[in-house]
């Protein structure tokens, strides 16, 4: 299979200038002036961090698709563009495997919902030199909702369509919630979907509510990978960026459950970061507080020292902190 990588996310929102700047600000992107996007309607704004790339765009007029795409479901990732060997094969066999063309010359599909696939060429690496303040990678991996009943074909689309494979599934219980998932990967590893629906046959919960709020299939989160949490974290705080907190009891029990950790206990209880490890090491990460109008995306940083999966832990510790989130909304 062709696919290699995600070239680029594309973003639809209200503002593109605010979201931009909140970016920018926050996380410490850059604006890409050589990509120019002149499409008549639309105000967008390119930026990129390491090999991260985001096109935000918003529209001038209530009846333009992107302002459409946001009337219905909010801010939100409109389109997941994948980095082909050959776009027109890989398009193909999307098509051959239920794939629904969307715009054959711009090399989009139906994926989940609303949310489009597109099909473009490699990139070449870029030829500036990276930014030595950068501390931002790559997208580690995008979370996806889909309503009970749809997770297997969710990811018989992936493996047969995209030429995906499974390597991870969980069911996660918490007190009468339920959500199960599946984790899909290119066959480079360098693209991974995360594939979560509720189970309605328990009490709803946040998978539930989000899928209600978005109006259908949707991404939940976009998880930035860093080569240092700690120091982005607090690079992150120091310029306004909030992320959720961590009960003090987690951090007691961790080397009972994982023994040593590469970042030591004191520096992850002080940053509220989580951590977990599979058979090749372990991973470090943490969520933003959402700041959407509906509580429905939020981003995630994450690093990996070793861990090529998701430990066990991982998906549990989303779900439980996202409800502590939504918890201290209600109050």
């Amino acid at each position: 299979m062709t696919i290699h990588t995600i070239s680029h996310i594309e973003y639809h929102c209200a503002d593109a200038a605010q979201s931009a700047a909140d970016l920018v600000t926050g996380f410490g992107f850059a604006p890409d002036a050589r990509q120019p996007d002149r499409r008549p309607g639309v105000h967008a704004v390119h930026l990129h961090q390491g090999a991260i790339r985001l096109r935000l765009s918003s529209a001038d007029a209530a009846d333009h698709p992107v302002a459409r795409f946001v009337e219905q479901h909010g801010d939100g990732v409109a389109v997941i563009a994948l980095g082909c060997a050959d776009p027109d094969a890989s398009l193909e066999r999307a098509v051959r495997h239920g794939g629904r063309v969307l715009d054959r010359d711009g090399g989009l599909v139906a994926g989940f919902g609303d949310v489009a696939l597109r099909f473009v060429a490699d990139a070449p690496a870029p030829a500036e030199a990276p930014r030595p303040e950068a501390l931002l990678d790559l997208l580690d991996h995008a979370a996806i909702c889909v309503p009970a009943g749809e997770l297997a074909a969710a990811v018989r689309f992936c493996e047969a369509a995209l030429g995906f494979h499974r390597i991870f599934g969980e069911r996660v219980e918490i007190g009468a919630q339920a959500m199960d998932s599946s984790v899909v990967q290119s066959a480079s590893g360098a693209v991974t979907f995360t594939l979560i629906e509720p189970d309605t046959d328990r009490q709803p919960g946040q998978i539930d509510a989000f899928l209600d709020a978005h109006q259908g299939p949707g991404v939940q989160h976009l998880a930035f990978r860093t080569h240092d949490i700690a120091a982005a974290l607090r690079r992150f705080r120091a310029d306004g960026v909030e992320f959720l907190t961590t009960p003090s009891a987690y951090y007691d029990g961790l080397a009972e459950r994982l023994g040593s950790t590469a970042i030591p206990v004191p520096v992850l209880r002080e940053l509220d970061v989580l951590v977990d490890q599979d058979h090749g090491g372990q991973l470090f990460q943490i969520f933003t507080r959402s700041v959407h109008s509906r509580r429905t995306f939020f981003l995630e940083l994450i690093e990996r020292q070793g861990a090529g999966t998701f430990g066990t832990a991982n998906i549990k510790a989303l779900y439980e902190a996202v409800e502590r989130q939504n918890a201290t909304a209600s109050l």
